[in-house]
This record gives structure tokens, sequence and C-alpha cells, in this order.
């Protein structure tokens, strides 16, 4: 049984990648700050498939994580996903974004080499790719953020790099596309409070859990909004299983875009949640967000071809597993 480490592991994609990594037979060291995630999943969890299974520890990156790996050894393999990631709080405290995302990630990085820990999977993100010159988005896109949220993610990319060329770490850079749904049973979803996701949102207006606003840029697109590439957050961590396997099969170190290859408008979601839910919403306009730009869609040959993975979830089975969270969960977890 291969034992991995899940940093972030209490939040929204964290926390239904640690109940994946369990349903599929890991082992899980869960760690997790707790300023943005929630200790009620992973407890859920722990109740669910045992404290043998599954260990939750409370750290933040950057300070001295010694007791953990002094802790826990035979540690196999690191999913980082442990992050901010508001785009907009970003443009306003970019302070905060560099001090935790990269100094906690190279904190991190040093550590897992001093205990000759040497394979990783990192949570990274389109926003690296700043505005878009071409599509669909390949690998080979020029990076450019408009944003400290996408610069501090490119500056962990560099990072991992360096350690790959010159430490021998072995890794594989997944950058994530808009991510969107819960576990298909429900069971496990998004808290963030407040959430920046739409089909989330959407959700949550179509269910009168809180009123919907339209926080996008009008942009020069048909609908005058922006058009993004929505990966269901079960098939995005799938993603990095096969990243797991890839990496214990000896794959070189690279960098793969995750997403469906398909975009959606803001307002061509918003009509699907109302189509899947049977439920009008008004939609109120707010201050739209700083940072946002037109159009984002993913090539994802790459992944079919060096993951052997590929989307299954619909818009639709992402929507329906919203529905199933928010019903149980009408605000997320507590804190």
């Amino acid at each position: 049984m291969k034992k991995i480490l899940v940093t972030g592991a209490g939040g929204y994609i964290g926390s239904v990648a640690t109940y994946l990594l369990l349903q599929n037979g890991y082992q899980v060291v869960a760690v997790d700050n707790f300023s943005t995630g929630y200790r009620q999943p992973l407890e859920l969890l722990q109740d669910k498939f045992g404290k043998d299974k599954l260990t939750n520890y409370e750290f933040d990156l950057r300070h001295d994580l010694t007791p953990l790996f002094e802790e826990e050894k035979n540690i196999d393999a690191v999913i980082h996903y442990a992050a901010f990631c508001l785009v907009d709080e970003s443009m306003k405290n970019p302070a905060k974004y560099f001090s935790n995302n990269v100094c906690g990630s190279q904190n991190l990085l040093n550590t897992l080499l001093k205990y000759n820990i040497n394979k990783i999977i990192f949570s990274s993100t389109c926003a690296v790719y700043g505005e878009t010159t071409y599509f669909p988005i390949d690998e080979k896109h020029p990076t450019s953020p408009t944003g400290p949220y996408g610069e501090s993610k490119l500056m962990t990319e560099k990072i991992i790099g360096w350690l790959g060329k010159l430490k021998n770490l072995h890794f594989v850079i997944l950058r994530y596309f808009n991510v969107c749904g819960a576990s298909d049973d429900g069971a496990i979803g998004d808290s963030k409070k407040p959430s920046t996701l739409l089909v989330q949102n959407a959700v949550r207006g179509a269910l009168n859990i809180e009123p919907f606003f339209l926080t996008c840029p009008e942009v020069p697109t048909p609908d005058k909004t922006p058009i993004r590439d929505y990966i269901n957050v079960v098939d995005l961590n799938l993603a990095h299983l096969k990243a797991l396997e890839y990496l214990f099969k000896g794959g070189k170190n690279d960098t793969i875009n995750i997403g469906t290859g398909n975009g959606d408008s803001v307002l061509e979601i918003v009509n699907k949640v109302q189509e899947v839910t049977g439920m009008k919403f008004d939609l109120k306009k707010t201050m739209p967000r700083e940072g946002d730009d037109a159009k984002k869609i993913a090539s994802i040959e790459k992944a079919k071809k060096l993951l052997g993975w590929q989307p299954e979830r619909t818009i639709k089975d992402s929507i329906e597993s919203l529905v199933k969270w928010y019903k149980k969960h009408p605000k997320g977890w507590d804190k």
C-alpha cells in the first residue's frame, strides 16, 4: 500500500482527492493549516476508512515540518494542493500569496528532499498563461501571469523544475482549468466562503441558499461574458491518480494541462444550471472581479497521451453532484 502525503487536504479539491485516494487503496497523510480548509471532511473520511488509512495533521507549510516527517515514515509521494487561490484577493494582497504559495512550497520541497522523498504532483493553474494568444491552450503556450496568484504558481513551478534538474526531484505539474462539482455521491464538496466558483454559486442561487451575482467583467465574447473550460473535481483528481502511477512507473518530469478541451460562457453555465435544476433565479450584477480575461480553453492532448486520462463527467454531472452536496450542506462545512 502506497503512502501519499496530501497538503491542503481540508480544502475543496484536496478533500475530494483524499476521498478518491482512500477509495483506490492508498494510505493518506493529510496536512492542512485550516486557514481556509476544514476538519470535518477529514474526520468524516477517517471514520469511514479508519485511522490506520488516514492520519490528519495541522501544519502551516511555512513553519518547521520536521515533526511531521519524523512521525510519518516511508511516504512514497506528495500531492501538493495547499495554496491560496482567489485571483481577485491576490490583486489586493499580493504579499499573502507569495508568502503562502511560494515560501510554503519552497519549505515543503526542501523538507521532502531532506527526508529523501522525491516524487511530487503539484497543483498549478491555467492562470500561469495570462492573456492567451491562441486556443486551445497547450503546454507550450507562453506563460505571462496577469496577477500575483498565477505568478505565485509559476514561481513554484520554476522552483520544482530546478530541483528536478539539480536534486533528482521527480514531478508532474498539473495546470488546472476551472474546477466544479462535488464527489459523485455528494458527500464531499466545496465550502469556500465566499466562493468565487461560478458553477457552485449558480447552484446555490438555484437552491435559494444565497442570491446569485454576476461578478465577471464585460469581455469580447459572443455574449460578453468570459468563456472557461470547466473540469469536474473528480475527473481532475483522477488525473492526479494517473500522474502518481506515471511517476511510480518511472515517467519523466512534465507539465500537463487538465481541463475538458471545451469552453462555456458564464451565461451558458447559468442557463445550464437553471435547466438541470428546473429553478429560475435572478441575475444580479455586482462589482466585477479583477484579473479575469476573456477566454481560456485547454488542450488536453498531452494528458490523454502521457497519462491515459480524459474527463468522463459532463457539466450536467457536475451540477447534479453539487445539488446533492448543497442539499446536505447548504452552508458547506462548519469551521
